[in-house]
């Protein structure tokens, strides 16, 4: 054990899979999670190019697709139901449109969490206050009432960060809006839905249907232009208006999609942004995932994005002998090339939907070799080193360690 304590901000993705890498390379680890469990369902993440190769070294391949979708692929449909276009899981190796490891939120982070939680310290229902850092560590107040320290601290909390707001400048330009608003719940399976996911897209607008592992359930996927997104993020009844009234007129089977809004039990609506930073860290504080490096929903690579990074970071900062400077500095140079071309996919992703943007310039030439050179960045652009003499116990659990509520 090296005896350094790291606490992680975030129970989703990012956090339990920094927290499994922090454990094989020695740390203790504790990480803070707001909401009182693991929060279920979510829309469907993907896995693409070397996120997977992220967990095959995890030793979580077999885990992670017992849990997925199964979807076979995606219908694009006109407003009758009639199929336009054809994607396959299996198209591109696994790496297409629908990617063959495709797995709902909630079922990727339970996977992360049983992976961890015997070696890891979870403590839900609580968050982080205060803090204040000095050359040798960092002092930590918790909402609880709780005061500790730790050597590092290291927020993967999420695209509105909370973390990124208390040790981070300016803190609302940080976020950049992308003019287009998603949103997504699970309704009941009265549409036939089956293994294929159905898209409906219109002048901008799109709604969607995709299988869920629970058959008797659909997931529903809205999608529309706003130039401007000043809704609160968790005034869920304000969100729903909203979806209703951007989605109001629309064709396909929106209305009937519509009617189940008010009795979803797992509503989403949030702007498509994304994070965009000089640095991810400051002194002894880090951050990973949507929190640092948001690429937008509409790049497909926020997993792939959390993973990678839990992965490097772990492992530079190993490396450095915990040093945050050093380990921090090799983090950032490491994945700044892969952050920045996915982070172009997702501009051009919502730019090639017909969403005014703040550039008035045509869609570009999609079909040219310097996109298939971007896509190959953003799927493999960056390197996986062994980091060959750095410790490594071989899986993440040590002993057990008691979380202070059951999700």
């Amino acid at each position: 054990m090296s005896g350094i304590r790291v606490l992680v901000a975030g129970a989703g993705i990012a956090g339990p899979a920094l927290a499994h890498w922090l454990r094989r390379r020695g740390a203790e680890v504790t990480v803070v999670e707001r909401a009182p469990a693991l929060r279920p369902g979510g829309q469907a993440v993907d896995a693409r190019g070397v996120a997977k190769e992220v967990i095959r070294r995890m030793r979580l391949d077999s885990a992670v697709r017992a849990a997925c979708t199964d979807t076979a692929g995606a219908y694009i449909v006109d407003t009758d139901g009639n199929v336009l276009e054809t994607h396959r899981a299996d198209d591109h190796d696994g790496d297409g449109f629908i990617a063959d490891i495709e797995i709902l939120r909630g079922d990727l982070s339970r996977v992360l969490y049983d992976d961890t939680r015997d070696g890891v310290e979870y403590v839900f229902g609580d968050r982080i206050a205060e803090l204040s850092q000095d050359a040798d560590g960092v002092d930590v107040v918790f909402a609880g009432g709780d005061r500790r320290r730790f050597d590092l601290v290291i927020g993967a909390d999420g695209l509105h960060s909370q973390l990124r707001a208390m040790v981070f400048e300016p803190r609302e330009h940080l976020i950049r809006h992308l003019g287009l608003v998603l949103a997504f719940y699970s309704v009941p399976n009265e549409f036939g839905v089956d293994r294929w996911m159905i898209d409906y897209q219109e002048a901008g607008r799109s709604a969607g249907l995709r299988p869920i592992p629970d058959a008797t359930r659909a997931m529903a996927m809205f999608s529309f232009p706003a130039a401007d997104f000043d809704v609160d993020y968790r005034d869920v009844a304000a969100q729903k208006r909203l979806l209703c009234e951007r989605m109001d007129g629309f064709g396909w089977l929106t209305p009937r999609i519509l009617a189940h809004v008010d009795d979803t039990p797992d509503f989403y609506l949030d702007q498509v942004a994304q994070v965009v930073m000089d640095r991810w860290s400051s002194g002894r504080v880090a951050l990973l995932g949507d929190a640092a490096c948001s690429a937008s929903p509409m790049s497909g690579a926020g997993t792939g994005l959390a993973l990678v990074g839990a992965y490097l970071l772990a492992g530079e900062l190993a490396a450095a002998g915990w040093d945050p400077e050093a380990g921090f500095a090799g983090y950032e140079a490491r994945m700044r090339p892969y952050v920045e071309a996915n982070q172009e996919i997702g501009r051009l992703h919502v730019h090639s939907l017909g969403v005014p943007g703040p550039d008035a310039e045509p869609s570009p030439d999609f079909a040219g070799e310097w996109f298939t050179e971007l896509v190959e960045r953003a799927l493999n652009g960056v390197e996986l080193p062994d980091y060959a003499g750095v410790p490594d116990s071989g899986e993440s659990a040590g002993q057990p360690m008691i979380s202070s509520a059951n999700p």
